[in-house]
């Protein structure tokens, strides 16, 4: 394993996903990825929305007003250098992609060869998977890359 892409939401769960990912990397002498796939800006700027990160000193950016894909690119970056800074190694490569989350993470593995493909399955019960889908299942579903799924659930 010489490359490993680590797929990041802005869940909570995000930060033992970063964690995890980079441990594996990291016994394994590979370069880790960080990623995160932007989907549409309008998810983003709802009020509802509030992204936040655990570990300490993580500043979570406002994306609420959110309207333009250049501004939620760099948000994101600003997003993973924070997780970057909080894992200890700047040698993590941090890359932004924007479009339907799993397809998104699919060719983003492709174009960069990844080996393996790290990403959380936040374990929603039956119904929402029914209406809302799970990025992890469709990844999964279509994938060609190996994956490591870390279950992870709102505490």
């Amino acid at each position: 394993m010489k490359k490993i892409l680590i797929a990041l939401d802005y869940n909570k769960s995000a930060q033992e996903v970063a964690e995890i990912g980079y441990s594996l990397a990291k016994s394994m002498n590979a370069e880790a990825i960080l990623f995160h796939a932007i989907t549409e800006v309008a998810d983003y700027s709802a009020f509802q929305y509030g992204p936040v990160m655990g570990f300490p000193g993580y500043i979570d950016p406002d994306f609420r007003g959110t309207n333009d894909t250049t501004e939620l690119k760099n948000k994101s970056l600003s997003y993973l250098d924070q997780i970057k800074k909080h894992l200890g190694d700047k040698k993590i490569k941090m890359e932004v992609a924007e479009g339907k989350a799993a397809d998104t993470i699919l060719y983003a593995a492709n174009e960069m060869k990844a080996d393996i493909i790290v990403i959380g399955s936040h374990s929603k019960i039956w119904i929402e998977k029914i209406l809302v889908g799970s990025v992890t299942e469709e990844v999964l579903r279509d994938s060609t890359i190996p994956m490591f799924i870390i279950p992870v659930r709102e505490k």
